[in-house]
């Protein structure tokens, strides 16, 4: 019996192996043969130690160089043709568009997208997405509705802007409800007794991602002598246009608003050492960084946004904010600072939401479902 190949591309390995590697391996699991077309950082030992063949592509996310582009787009074209891959996998625009083109170029290919949020080419007001927005939204109508293909949305709210704007037909979409999460890995604990109260934001230093506003919340709570420890968890993100500089993120530090652990690997860990988890994105498809806080057990303060009210429940296990809001934020933040009894109640609802509706065993079980619908076509 012939094995079925997958193909999975991905901007970047670090990715793959923070959202989809539990998903590859369950495809490995089930008799498929996986491939990972990626950029290559730090990853390539485990990735393939996991059994999945890996092959690097230079993919600059932050490029809209069309030469550039264009010599990748070749070269994902003959990866595909040399390949063969019975089902292929994109995350994120570039990834959608670009995989897209080269598996209908190569043929008989079926396609699944995964389109992670509506991102800073979605949300931004900067002239240069303005002009770009138009281009990718007239790539989507003409890529997204093949016989072929389905979209992955990770909430509703995404799915139902894309269908009423006529850019994907409801048919071809399935709402997946972001990546899970490993709620034995995220343990549920009480939160430490440690004084003072540790905040912490864990995300990419991404301006779009709240990092100024939550620092503004640290300063007005320390002049309204409110006494705890604001923590910055993540790295900057060069390829990202709305990316923080680490001048900047010195300068916080320097000032003592904020501490910056960067990225860390032992997160549960860290979430089992927090009191409160933040995270004031202006917009977001589902955060994997909420999924893991509530699992965890930790009350989240975060904003009244797409992706992000899909986890919280207001008052119930967490708080939810204005988009862009500071006092609003103190205010939250500090309630829960104040009452550790209300930080245990939310804490314990959270995990029950992420062992009920988020456990990456459900989410993997609804991915492989689509993958065998779509071949069985």
């Amino acid at each position: 019996m012939i094995r079925p190949k997958l193909l999975f591309f991905i901007t970047e390995d670090w990715y793959f192996v923070s959202h989809r590697l539990p998903l590859a391996l369950a495809a490995i699991k089930a008799g498929y043969d996986v491939v990972l077309v990626t950029n290559v950082s730090e990853h390539a030992e485990g990735i393939q130690k996991a059994g999945i063949k890996l092959i690097g592509l230079d993919l600059d996310r932050g490029s809209i160089n069309p030469f550039k582009d264009l010599l990748v787009l070749v070269r994902l074209i003959a990866i595909y043709r040399r390949e063969k891959p019975n089902l292929v996998h994109h995350v994120a625009i570039k990834p959608i568009i670009y995989g897209s083109i080269a598996a209908r170029l190569a043929g008989g290919v079926h396609i699944v997208n995964a389109l992670t949020g509506m991102g800073y080419v979605f949300t931004s007001d900067h002239l240069k997405t303005r002009l770009l927005r138009p281009f990718i939204n007239f790539a989507f109508k003409g890529l997204l509705n093949g016989k072929r293909s389905r979209l992955i949305m990770q909430n509703e709210e995404d799915r139902s802007q894309l269908v009423n704007a006529g850019i994907v037909d409801i048919a071809k979409t399935k709402l997946i409800r972001g990546a899970g999460v490993d709620t034995k890995e995220f343990f549920f604990s009480t939160g430490p007794a440690s004084i003072p109260p540790q905040i912490i934001l864990p995300a990419r230093m991404l301006k779009d991602k709240g990092i100024r506003e939550f620092v503004e919340a640290a300063r007005i709570l320390k002049d309204r002598g409110v006494h705890s420890r604001f923590i910055l968890v993540g790295d900057t993100d060069p390829h990202n246009p709305a990316a923080i500089s680490a001048h900047q993120l010195a300068l916080w530090k320097d000032e003592g608003c904020v501490e910056l652990w960067s990225w860390r690997y032992d997160m549960p860990e860290v979430l089992a050492k927090a009191h409160i988890v933040c995270l004031p994105s202006y917009r977001e498809g589902l955060p994997k960084a909420l999924l893991e806080a509530a699992s965890s057990g930790r009350p989240i303060v975060t904003t009244d946004t797409i992706g992000c009210r899909e986890i919280v429940r207001h008052d119930y296990n967490g708080l939810l904010v204005p988009v862009r809001s500071t006092v609003e934020l103190a205010d939250a933040l500090q309630c829960l600072i104040e009452d550790p009894e209300l930080r245990r109640k939310m804490g314990s609802r959270g995990r029950e939401i992420a062992v009920n509706e988020f456990a990456i065993e459900k989410i993997v079980a609804e991915t492989m479902a689509l993958y065998e619908e779509l071949l069985a076509r």
